[in-house]
């Protein structure tokens, strides 16, 4: 049996508004490293206040070489992919986009599954491409946990789409349904 050890959420369009519903279910004893790709233009500014102020847990942008730590929500920020190392640190990086993203969800999933393997759960989330379904198979593929958001309720559901045409997750579940059992992990 698998101990869950790290979360990796991906989003696109819709994101903003889907993780205002989904982080604030995250208890503030929660002990599990998040690690977040929302897609936003180069030229933005994660603006992490439109989440702190209902949340429960640390909300911060990655850094590069940072040391994960449990019970920190991560973001990528704007135009870098998020990498994570087996030794268990962040690495940020500016390669070309994958799948005309970066930060790409692929990249972020794929480098989790292969530093946590069965001890890490990877989400994806309401968005217009295909970015994260790849990933996300490989979770699966590195015995993880796979969760994708339930496309009826996604308000742009051809990211979640697309991971169904390729593989079969373990679980669709809607928001509300995932950050209930993100609260439980």
């Amino acid at each position: 049996m698998s101990v869950n050890k790290a979360i990796a959420i991906g989003t696109s369009a819709g994101g903003i508004n889907a993780l205002g519903l989904l982080l604030p279910l995250i208890p503030e004893n929660f002990k599990i490293p998040v690690f977040i790709v929302q897609h936003i233009s180069p030229y933005a500014e994660m603006n992490l206040r439109i989440f702190t102020q209902k949340c429960h847990v640390k909300l911060k942008e990655a850094s590069n070489n940072e040391t994960i730590e449990p019970g920190v929500v991560y973001f990528a920020p704007p135009d870098y992919h998020l990498l994570i190392e087996e030794d268990f640190t962040l690495t940020l990086n500016a390669d070309p986009k994958v799948n005309f993203s970066r930060p790409s969800i692929d990249v972020l999933f794929q480098t989790a599954a292969e530093a946590y393997r069965r001890n890490l759960t990877g989400i994806l989330l309401t968005g217009t491409n295909n970015d994260g379904s790849e990933g996300l198979k490989t979770i699966k593929q590195f015995g993880g946990k796979t969760i994708v958001q339930n496309p009826a309720e996604a308000e742009f559901p051809e990211m979640p789409q697309s991971a169904l045409k390729l593989f079969d997750p373990d679980m669709i579940l809607n928001l509300k349904e995932i950050g209930e059992l993100v609260g439980r992990l």
